[in-house]
């Protein structure tokens, strides 16, 4: 869950702001805004996230601006205007797909701790990273993951029972999927919208970097899409085992550290990214192949070791059966870029910075604080070659 800090320095100033390609992404990103006015407020709203300074309130953006006017201005184009929020999304997702294509999507939860419990979607909520109760919202990104770099692209924001009553009918500009019940659902349905704004292009499988999901549950949701996951499972996972290269182990149902145990032989050095640090990582992977009860078909069980001689640090279960372990290991550690790129980039173009009892603000400001995160990267990439 993203609530903690990885201490990698940025490559660039935070205030450096490449004007050609602020300009054409906010082009393309805001074409679907019928009015001029708009479509320049939008740009000008990136570039205050980009430039303003300390918290990337709708007052400090309209302070970089530097006109008396521009904070009701903004304020009434985040909060209180009629755009929608998905087609500039998707024109997103549409953009990265040819600058940065992406390897994956990576599903992440985002915890946003606050003072008070004013803002729309805050509950009180114990967070096991901080190990105590605290007003917070809770969040669902989905990033778009490429070889060294990830940007958010669609987002759910998590309402209780409170928060939707109180928020009344639906608004015009939310998803279904906004009013669901589980992370499940919240990512499934964020997911089955991008895989529509993406259109073509090939699907990415989906990281679903969530905590505690049945991997059989996420199976049926997602199998009537086509769209494969690698999802983490717990130890105590019960599975049964079909893989033939363990026959001792045939039919048996046993716990996924047990069968990952029994599978030692089985394990190869992988090498991988680290994100945080940018240096090369080894770990030992080993998969075998299983059937976990409920799901509509065989999937596949891998694990990772640090220590040879103990039980495996974390395990996946995937329905990519035929993939090789190796790029499984590196599939699933995306989650990890997806977490240096939230503490270095989003937090610093002011993505958890929203304050107010506005859906809609909330995901306008979401959506425009995830293009100008778009900015930083592509920016970074320019200036590394």
């Amino acid at each position: 869950m993203t609530v903690t800090s990885l201490e990698r320095p940025d490559t660039l100033s935070s205030r450096f702001v490449p004007d050609p390609v602020v300009g054409e992404l906010c082009a393309e990103l805001f074409a679907s805004l019928p009015r001029s006015d708009q479509r320049r407020k939008g740009e000008l709203y990136v570039r205050g996230l980009l430039r303003a300074e300390g918290r990337k309130s709708i007052r400090n953006i309209a302070a970089y601006v530097g006109d008396r006017a521009a904070e009701q201005s903004l304020h009434h184009f985040v909060v209180s205007s009629t755009w929608d929020w998905g087609p500039v999304r998707a024109a997103l997702a549409r953009y990265l797909e040819r600058a940065l294509p992406p390897q994956a999507w990576v599903v992440r939860p985002m915890v946003i701790s606050k003072a008070g419990t004013e803002s729309v979607g805050v509950d009180r909520r114990f967070v096991p990273e901080l190990g105590q109760m605290v007003n917070s919202q809770a969040a669902y990104g989905i990033w778009s993951v490429g070889e060294e770099r990830s940007c958010p692209v669609n987002w759910r924001l998590t309402l209780s029972r409170k928060w939707r009553d109180s928020i009344g009918p639906l608004p015009p500009n939310a998803r279904e999927s906004e009013m669901a019940s589980t992370s499940l659902e919240l990512a499934a349905g964020a997911v089955e919208e991008l895989r529509g704004w993406a259109g073509r292009t090939p699907h990415r499988p989906v990281v679903l970097d969530l905590p505690g999901l049945d991997p059989a549950a996420v199976a049926r949701r997602f199998e009537p899409s086509g769209t494969h996951f690698v999802v983490p499972a717990r130890g105590s996972l019960r599975v049964r085992c079909v893989d033939v290269a363990l026959p001792g182990t045939a039919d048996r149902e046993l716990a996924a550290h047990q069968l990952l145990l029994m599978a030692r032989t089985l394990r190869r050095p992988v090498t991988w990214q680290d994100p945080s640090t940018g240096r090369p990582r080894v770990s030992l992977v080993a998969a075998v192949r299983v059937e976990p009860a409920n799901a509509p078909g065989p999937q596949l069980l891998f694990g990772e070791w640090s220590d040879p001689l103990g039980r495996p640090d974390r395990c996946w279960v995937t329905d990519m059966t035929q993939a090789h372990p190796g790029a499984l290991l590196r599939l699933a550690k995306r989650a990890r870029q997806v977490e240096a790129d939230f503490t270095h980039v989003s937090r610093r173009v002011g993505l958890t910075d929203f304050g107010g009892r506005s859906f809609e603000g909330w995901h306008r400001h979401t959506t425009l604080a995830s293009a100008a995160h778009a900015v930083r990267v592509l920016a970074r990439r320019a200036a590394e070659h």
